[in-house]
């Protein structure tokens, strides 16, 4: 039989649970949303620049942004490339066939990434100054992720683990 503290404590654990799951998937589709949205905006304020120069542009500001050397990282580079292409075709001319190359040409950075061990979402949440704070509550920045600099645009946090792994004390000081 269970008893009523032992059940609230195994309810309090299940909805933690469920808390847990939704917010991180919450975050992987917040910070793979912002940079679609972010793109979307650039290659707007580029698209009447002649192609080749709108593209490196807009790849070099975000390969920038996510710490990797184009030289040093090529395949990312030319996934980069199309994927940058597809937004600025579309921004000249949004239609459905250009709107499914930018989904197309998404999900091919994504592929490239995860061959690195990473993602659209990750890129964006551990290393772009874009990142949002919450971002680092649900799944904090590794301390030894390779090529981590600091964004000044990110607040400091207490706490080296997600929130739900932490007691006031970690926030509350």
């Amino acid at each position: 039989m269970s008893h009523f503290v032992d059940a609230l404590q195994q309810e309090a654990a299940e909805a933690i649970a469920r808390m847990r799951e939704a917010a991180i998937e919450a975050r992987r589709l917040h910070a793979r949303a912002e940079l679609m949205r972010h793109m979307l905006t650039t290659a707007r304020k580029v698209k009447d620049k002649p192609k080749a120069e709108a593209v490196e542009t807009v790849v070099r500001e975000w390969m920038d942004a996510w710490n990797l050397g184009r030289s040093d990282w090529p395949h990312i580079a030319r996934e980069m490339d199309a994927f940058t292409e597809a937004f600025h075709d579309y921004a000249n001319a949004p239609s459905d066939a250009n709107d499914a190359r930018v989904a197309a040409s998404a999900e091919a950075l994504d592929a490239a990434l995860s061959r690195e061990g990473t993602s659209i979402a990750e890129q964006m949440a551990f290393r772009s100054q874009c990142a949002h704070g919450w971002w680092e509550l649900v799944a904090p920045t590794p301390a030894d992720l390779p090529g981590r600099k600091p964004r000044p645009s990110m607040p400091a946090l207490r706490s080296d683990a997600p929130f739900w792994e932490t007691g006031c004390a970690d926030f509350c000081r």
